[in-house]
């Protein structure tokens, strides 16, 4: 089924709606307001796994759809980050902050050229890319949030996991770079590699 209206492609486009909830909640001068921002965030992080997944199990893939995922957890994800940042204006928060982001927008415009010459863009890197995604999805959840629980330095916590996420962030891209790099560097551009020696893959399964 590659119908626009059925329920991973729903589920996508809840995520860019809550976004504009996510910055209300996390402005509300209330006590609760973290928490209310935390609660959203997660719940746009598990919208995240399903629509991957249903889009997997009930075949509903589309092109809209393999557009609007990664579309999304960006939008998502930076908008979390610049709160983030805008909350706790330090170097040590910023930098990984601007890692993330800039890696972002370097992976896009390389995903852009590459399909202005046909070629996929999707790479099977599932196990850094979940790795990577668990650890960004969890640091930010943790930043937002921000209070101790049981004594346990949440925030600090989020920050590790947070750097722990721009390690893999930046692995991931060097692999996408490795693939691309033989088309880079190539003025004809007939030598990049087939879908079966690149690892290319389901729609859902992007290099993250």
């Amino acid at each position: 089924m590659t119908n626009f209206y059925n329920l991973p492609n729903f589920l996508t486009l809840s995520r860019i709606i809550l976004i504009p909830i996510l910055i209300l909640f996390f402005y509300i001068p209330t006590d609760w307001s973290n928490k209310a921002a935390t609660i959203i965030f997660m719940i746009a992080a598990f919208t995240d796994w399903l629509d991957g997944f249903l889009a997997r199990k009930l075949d509903q893939t589309s092109s809209l759809g393999a557009f609007l995922d990664p579309v999304a957890d960006k939008l998502m994800v930076s908008t979390a980050l610049v709160m983030i940042v805008h909350q706790n204006p330090v170097f040590w928060l910023a930098l990984p902050a601007i890692v993330i982001i800039g890696r972002e927008i370097a992976i896009s415009a390389l995903r852009e050229w590459m399909a202005e010459l046909g070629a996929r863009t999707k790479v099977s890197v599932s196990e850094i890319g979940k790795i990577k995604t668990s650890s960004q999805m969890l640091a930010i959840t943790l930043l937002i949030y921000r209070e101790d629980i049981f004594g346990l330095p949440v925030f600090t916590i989020g920050l590790v996991l947070l750097y722990l996420a721009v390690v893999l962030t930046l692995w991931s891209m060097s692999i996408y770079l490795k693939i691309a790099w033989p088309i880079m560097i190539n003025d004809k551009n007939k030598d990049f590699p087939s879908e079966k020696k690149s690892g290319l893959t389901h729609p859902k399964d992007s290099i993250e």
